[in-house]
């Protein structure tokens, strides 16, 4: 079982910046991949970034250039820090751990409660 909290989220101008904070607790693996997914209203849960606990990393596109996820091990928390941010942003950001073996993804994922970012023009 795994804990996910997030924070951060909020209201913030076009162009402006937010910092994520996802922290985890419970039976963790070292060995794991986290991301953040985001939801807008009456659109489906779209991934956004991942991280595994060596520190490879993997964006979306359409936040390439913009959003940097990170780690931090010791801490067990990933951060997303998103600049430049766009109305098309706004969405409820969900943070995800999945355990790995080797690198494959094992066992269940357990997602956060969310937490809502808006961006406005």
């Amino acid at each position: 079982q795994v804990q996910l909290v997030e924070s951060g989220g909020g209201l913030v101008q076009a162009g402006g910046s937010l910092r994520l904070s996802c922290a985890a607790s419970g039976g963790i693996n070292n060995n794991n991949v986290m991301g953040w997914y985001r939801q807008a209203p009456e659109k489906q849960r779209e991934l956004v970034a991942m991280i595994t606990g060596g520190g490879i990393t993997t964006y979306a596109d359409v936040v390439k250039g913009r959003f940097t996820i990170s780690g931090d091990n010791a801490k067990s928390t990933v951060y997303l820090q998103m600049n430049s941010l766009k109305p098309e942003d706004t969405a409820v950001y969900y943070c995800r751990y999945r355990s790995r073996f080797e690198s494959i993804e094992v066992g269940p994922a357990y997602w956060g409660q969310g937490t809502q970012v808006t961006v406005s023009a």
